[in-house]
């Protein structure tokens, strides 16, 4: 595995090693002592999968208390997947950045605590799953507004956006940047 280059401190954008054949082919896609050597060491707690088809966006979520990371990856289609940092005193709070994650690349996402993060589905359908350091606990999940102009996500635009109406109702991160831990 390698760590390519990401614009906000923390995260992590992992290449696996790929090893192909006219049978197929095999990755490794988790190595507690990789991640180990790059700072993440968590106790990793709750395994989720979604399945979501063309346009579907979840996010920007986050939880607090005593928050959750997450390690990402797209098992079946692509996702552009967004993660924003939360993270007050960091010189990048409040920005977002974008990677593309899908079966063909392999490629995974480490999101520390501090983060919100989400994805829209940008093949036919998708699996996500992804890798929780914390249990999901309903009364410490939070969400910022997926299209909140202050920090102007760029969606991707040739997609039509299927947002629900909790992810289209959330707040402002103004609204809740002083209610948050970090």
């Amino acid at each position: 595995m390698e760590i390519l280059p990401t614009r906000l401190q923390g995260t992590l954008l992992i290449q696996p090693t790929v090893h192909g054949d006219a049978r197929g082919f095999f990755a490794e896609t988790f190595r507690s002592s990789f991640l180990a050597e790059h700072g993440v060491d968590h106790d990793w707690v709750q395994d989720n999968h979604s399945r979501s088809s063309r346009g579907v966006v979840r996010g920007m979520h986050f939880q607090i208390d005593p928050g959750q990371a997450k390690l990402i990856r797209a098992a079946r289609g692509a996702i552009t997947d967004v993660v924003v940092d939360l993270r007050r005193e960091s010189p990048t709070y409040g920005q977002w950045e974008a990677h593309e994650l899908s079966d063909a690349n392999m490629r995974m996402l480490y999101v520390p605590i501090g983060f919100a993060h989400g994805f829209v589905v940008t093949s036919d359908v998708a699996d996500t799953v992804y890798k929780c350091s914390w249990y999901y606990v309903a009364e410490t999940e939070k969400g910022i507004k997926f299209d909140d102009p202050d920090i102007g996500i760029e969606w991707p635009a040739e997609i039509e956006l299927q947002v629900s109406d909790r992810d289209r109702d959330a707040p402002l991160l103004r609204d809740v940047a002083d209610s948050l831990p970090w």
